[in-house]
């Protein structure tokens, strides 16, 4: 799968959601681990075919964690929307929510009436 890299726009609106730690990761280092993460989810390969140029794969994997654990993700998608919002490009009828209730079968649970 070919790398395909962030425009200089799109990292202007990522990076202000990567939070930097007083000893890492190094500020250079962070758009290219955060490619590595898009690469991974955009190729459905394993870490460890990660290839070199987005750095180690264990310290994309850590650094992806860290982010996911932070809620770094969410609120990534929450400050886009905004974003999209002011600029008024946020079509609502897009939006569905669905809800199905379907009544199972007591045995469905493993519950024995005997």
């Amino acid at each position: 799968m070919t790398r395909r890299q962030l425009t200089d726009k799109e990292w202007g609106y990522v990076e202000p959601y990567l939070p930097i730690g007083e000893y890492g990761p190094y500020p250079k280092k962070l758009r290219e681990q955060f490619e590595g993460v898009i690469w991974k989810f955009r190729s459905g390969a394993q870490w460890r075919e990660m290839p070199a140029e987005f750095g180690a794969w264990p310290t994309v994997y850590n650094r992806f964690r860290q982010w996911r654990d932070a809620g770094v993700f969410e609120n990534l998608l929450e400050g886009l929307i905004a974003k999209a919002a002011e600029r008024g490009e946020v079509d609502l009828s897009l939006v569905s929510v669905d809800s199905t209730t379907a009544r199972a079968h007591h045995d469905a649970a493993g519950m024995r009436l005997d």
